[in-house]
């Protein structure tokens, strides 16, 4: 590809930036509040709420505990796979169903839940999203509570504790209102430039002799201005021609002219 030409082209797009930026300017509004409304009037808001588990076992021998930290460490993702299977999962949707009259089924809770665990930790955090908030919060600590009573027959672990249990949070996870109105502002604005882009493109006007003698490769020879005569003045042009004499008298002279050929 020619260098020259890739120049020509970038500089042909910033003429058209430069022409047209109201319009981009315009498309760019445009996009921002229509993802605005979008994030306000159309997508669910989601509320997340999380509580803290810690899985240990009990030692009185110091160094024997020390290798059973060791141990609860290595089988933590275990732990985690555990609190998304149905062993668990099947009792919690029956209490929400029966205390909040939840509509979802196995998969659509499995989904709700994510389960996290910071490096070298004992601690297993499960994080909710639902529609509602407080639905959010009660799903949350009935999987602690199930886990709990399951954990300690499946895998004799004699101690489980709820570092904190999960509170209501009523300010929204999403959607991210800033965020969604800043995509919207750019998604607004390439578009916006490739409709004014695409309009200076398969616009074939000649606005210029530029476009005959760049474009079309033809030499300019000369300029014929357009004048404007009315049919009824056509072969005539009137002269006002003031009297010497007198300044306020005026004669209008009927002057012939050339017709054209």
């Amino acid at each position: 590809m020619d260098v020259k030409n890739e120049y020509i082209d970038l500089n042909e797009l910033i003429n058209v930036i430069k022409k047209r930026w109201v319009e981009v300017i315009l498309w760019t509004i445009l996009g921002s509040l229509i993802s605005l409304a979008i994030s306000i009037f159309i997508i669910s808001p989601k509320y997340s709420s999380s509580i803290d588990i810690l899985v240990n076992q009990k030692n009185d021998n110091t160094a024997v505990q020390y290798n059973v930290q060791q141990a609860d460490l290595q089988v933590i993702n275990t732990y985690k796979d555990i609190l998304t299977k149905p062993v668990v999962l099947t009792p919690v949707l029956q209490e929400i169903k029966k205390n909040d009259n939840y509509q979802g089924n196995l998969s659509t809770l499995s989904k709700s839940i994510k389960i996290s665990n910071q490096a070298n930790s004992q601690v297993i955090t499960v994080n909710v999203t639902d529609d509602n908030a407080y639905v959010a919060a009660d799903i949350a600590n009935a999987v602690g509570k199930v886990f709990s009573k399951k954990i300690k027959k499946m895998m004799q672990v004699n101690n489980v504790t709820i570092v904190s249990n999960a509170k209501v949070n009523t300010t929204p996870v999403s959607p991210n209102k800033g965020k969604n109105v800043f995509l919207g502002a750019i998604l607004g604005a390439f578009v916006g430039f490739m409709i004014i882009y695409f309009k200076e493109l398969t616009d074939k006007t000649v606005k210029d002799n530029s476009f005959l003698t760049d474009n079309l490769g033809l030499t300019n020879i000369g300029s014929v201005y357009h004048l404007d005569i009315s049919d009824n003045d056509y072969g005539v042009v009137k002269v006002v021609a003031r009297n010497k004499i007198s300044d306020n008298n005026d004669e209008e002279l009927d002057i012939p002219r050339r017709r054209r050929v």
